[in-house]
């Protein structure tokens, strides 16, 4: 999920639509991945399988639906895997101005190198076992959060910004509209973006009917607290008048500029290291998320079959992967060649961070939304003993989903917007359901026998479905 990464570089891009709210933003993002999580929480006590939603949504909608919602899973973590290298790159160059407080005009990388050698680096250790990479990622964000929580604590106990103190306002919609935030809400879900993708590893996991649920729960849960807190800290430590929100809009990594006002210039060195750990650790997630899709996909019948070999040494995707990384390079080098795409955050770098990021979250959105669709008609079909009432709460979630989608497009004056070029992808992603129903119907008797779904009067419970995990 990449949490230092989303404290340091996801709250500049809304500051021009919603002013000091944007812990509201966070707060009601907060409540619709709650909604969304119920759903894979849910469902994957029951399925596991390494195509995550689009599997779920397969098994409990249709093989229609399905590889829908798999297209754009699979769009989401290919945007991300973009995004992150560019925000690998703002986030080098901020941690390189830090290191030279007494230049002028200190160094600074091109961030399309920073884009190569993260490239490479990923494509090496994509390629190991999955242990080594999760405890690298441990490692990196463990450092992150525990400095994120110490310069909380810092700025709360110095009382925020002197212009403005600490400002609960920040939770109201005053100086803004409940449009523009609800318009924003989609880069809270972008921070939370990643929860689910532990479920891809369902076919690798210790008893994952017990141990998938429980991640997904768990990392919504602590993140959910640190996210909302964390931000309304930031907010406060900037100043909620105009001149504390322009110094936040424009910061390159907000952690360090106020790691370094608050603390001092050693603390920000380390946390805006660790910023920079984060984002690439967050590329190797997005990156081994998009692999592991397109293997599924692959295997499935939907692809080349070369993508769906798997490194006999480390039983890793490897021709996917490489796939994934091809499209990266492709995406983020013509990026920084061109200066494009353009938002307003005054560096090139966050610009295409938070474009492609927000592309991709928007991708995920409409999986998320299938997978509400799928746990309603899962509990409604009786064979598990869920209360039917229950089914208020994907209700809810689609209803959360659904007014973000309308406000993100109220508005929008140019095609090329974020949420235009995510419909784009989802937009090929029902012509090629509906071009090659074969197709679908083919993926769909793939995935259910994989899954072990018998017939209608079998139930799908952990223990008639044990032989599974043989």
């Amino acid at each position: 999920m990449g949490p230092t990464l989303a404290m340091a570089g996801n709250g500049q891009g809304v500051i021009d639509a919603v002013g000091k709210a944007v812990p509201l933003v966070f707060v009601l993002g907060c409540v619709g991945v709650a909604l969304v999580a119920y759903g894979f929480v849910r469902l994957t006590r029951y399925y596991n399988h390494s195509g995550s939603a689009y599997a779920l949504v397969g098994a409990t909608v249709g093989p229609r639906a399905g590889f829908f919602a798999g297209f754009a899973l699979l769009g989401t973590y290919l945007f991300f895997s973009v995004c992150t290298l560019a925000a690998l790159g703002a986030f080098t160059n901020a941690l390189l101005a830090a290191a030279q407080p007494h230049s002028a005009q200190p160094f600074q990388l091109s961030w399309g190198v920073t884009v190569v050698v993260g490239l490479v680096l990923s494509g090496v250790l994509n390629t190991r076992d999955t242990k080594i990479v999760a405890r690298v990622l441990l490692a990196i964000e463990g450092i992150g959060v525990v400095f994120m929580v110490v310069l909380a604590f810092v700025i709360l106990g110095t009382g925020g910004a002197p212009s403005t103190g600490i400002d609960f306002s920040a939770f109201t919609v005053s100086g803004t509209s409940l449009q523009a935030v609800m318009g924003a809400v989609v880069a809270a879900f972008l921070s939370w973006a990643g929860f689910e993708a532990c479920a891809v590893l369902g076919e690798e996991t210790d008893d994952p009917r017990r141990n998938i649920p429980r991640a997904l729960g768990g990392a919504v849960l602590l993140t959910s607290a640190l996210f909302v807190g964390v931000m309304f800290v930031q907010t406060i430590g900037f100043g909620t008048d105009g001149n504390g929100l322009e110094a936040f809009k424009n910061s390159g990594n907000t952690l360090g500029t106020l790691g370094g006002r608050y603390v001092g210039l050693w603390f920000a060195l380390v946390i805006l290291f660790t910023s920079v750990m984060s984002a690439f650790a967050s590329h190797l997630s997005a990156a081994a998320t998009a692999s592991r899709m397109i293997y599924a996909l692959a295997r499935d019948g939907f692809g080349p079959k070369r993508l769906a070999e798997l490194d006999p040494r480390h039983d890793s995707p490897r021709n996917a992967l490489w796939a994934v990384l091809a499209v990266t390079a492709v995406v983020d080098i013509v990026s920084w060649a061109t200066g494009r795409p353009r938002i307003g955050t005054g560096s090139a770098a966050l610009d295409s961070y938070f474009y492609f990021a927000v592309s991709g979250a928007v991708c995920l959105m409409f999986a998320y939304l299938l997978v509400q669709v799928g746990v309603i008609r899962f509990i409604a079909t009786g064979r598990v003993t869920i209360p039917r009432y229950e089914t208020v709460v994907p209700l809810l979630g689609i209803g959360v989903i659904v007014a973000v989608f309308y406000y993100n497009v109220k508005g929008q004056n140019s095609l090329l917007a974020s949420p235009f070029v995510a419909f784009a992808w989802c937009a090929a992603g029902l012509v090629i359901v509906f071009a090659a129903p074969g197709l679908a119907r083919r993926i769909g008797t793939m995935l259910t026998a994989e899954l072990g779904i018998g017939s209608r009067n079998d139930a799908v419970t952990p223990a008639s479905t044990a032989h599974q995990e043989a």
